[in-house]
């Protein structure tokens, strides 16, 4: 019954960069955070201690591989790494490309804004995200499929 209510068990969640057999890599449509990524698990599960030792260590190289692309293509200031699912409580991990310009730096991203958002800046970054997500689609299926 949760699964038939729960949104990430109905829909992808956002736009959809990967797909693989036990997870999938979207990005996801934050205003404000052009590089807001989640690493979504396919099947319904609650908490990361659901899944086996092998299945933690295949979702964690999937954050990795996500974190990795949006240093290498973006230069942030920071990446942000959350799994909350207070909201929806079926696992996924936030992977967020932080930068000192974005409207609620150094604040979460869940906090009030601290200033209006750079759309200069925003456009710039989400410029660059289509050869991001080529790059990260790549990695991703050299690297976890199989594994």
């Amino acid at each position: 019954m949760a699964e038939m209510a729960c949104p990430l068990c109905a829909e992808d969640g956002g736009l959809l960069v990967w797909r693989g057999e036990r997870l999938r890599v979207i990005r996801a449509r934050e205003a404000g955070f052009p590089a807001f990524y989640r690493v979504v698990w396919n099947a319904h599960v609650a908490e990361f201690s659901d899944l086996s030792p092998a299945e933690r260590m295949h979702c964690m190289d999937a954050v990795v591989l996500v974190e990795q692309a949006l240093r290498e293509h973006l230069a942030p200031t920071k990446i942000n790494v959350a799994a909350l699912g207070n909201m929806v409580p079926h696992l996924h991990w936030h992977v967020i490309a932080r930068f000192d310009w974005d409207s609620h730096f150094p604040s979460p991203v869940w906090a009030s804004a601290q200033r209006p958002s750079p759309a200069l800046q925003e456009n710039a970054v989400h410029d660059r995200l289509p050869a991001l997500d080529a790059d990260l689609r790549t990695r991703l299926q050299a690297e976890l499929v199989g594994s």
